[in-house]
């Protein structure tokens, strides 16, 4: 193939180089960062790490951070870092720009940090928040289905009701 500048990531290729933009590192996308916005991913980073076991890893544009599942994701930009992150729950604060529903149980947060002094309490508080979340889904899960089972077996606290209720209309539909 002949020179070509590439459609997705926009850099030049020249005539008979591989290239394949969808495979990135972490370093290459946060080489070009100013000074104030490379703290501010370092510290990132650091803290996201003190959570607990989970990969890190880079995605085209984004770096994310997950267990079984992301929790969150950065995108470096020129300016910011673009943050994501995922919550049971709509926050309604100022640094959060925008909310989108993200599947039946979550919600993505966009945040944009400009400066290390900005990854402190409550922007902690709420990844340490998003780390956690499949614990406390899994747990509502797992209440959900000893629930259900007792209602299965008729064992649930209204089922005696429930009987009584079901025979008294079947004397009413004799008569």
């Amino acid at each position: 193939m002949r020179a070509h500048e590439c459609y997705h990531c926009r850099q030049w290729i020249d005539e008979g180089e591989a290239h394949n933009c969808w495979t990135t590192t972490e370093a290459a996308l946060t080489e070009e960062l100013p000074e104030d916005l490379r703290d501010a991913w370092e510290r990132l980073r650091e803290t996201a790490e003190s959570f607990g076991e989970q990969r890190i890893y880079a995605s085209h544009s984004s770096i994310m951070f997950s267990r079984k599942s992301c929790y969150f994701f950065v995108r470096p930009k020129r300016s910011f870092l673009e943050v994501f992150f995922f919550l049971g729950r709509a926050l309604k604060v100022p640094q959060v720009r925008r909310i989108v529903k993200s599947s039946r149980v979550k919600f993505a947060h966009e945040l944009r940090i400009t400066h290390r002094d900005e990854v402190e309490p409550p922007i902690t508080e709420w990844l340490q928040e998003a780390y956690t979340l499949p614990d406390v889904l899994a747990a509502k899960a797992n209440g959900m289905e000893k629930s259900g089972r007792q209602r299965a077996k008729g064992t649930g606290r209204n089922a005696r009701g429930r009987g009584q209720r079901a025979q008294s209309t079947k004397r009413r539909r004799r008569r």
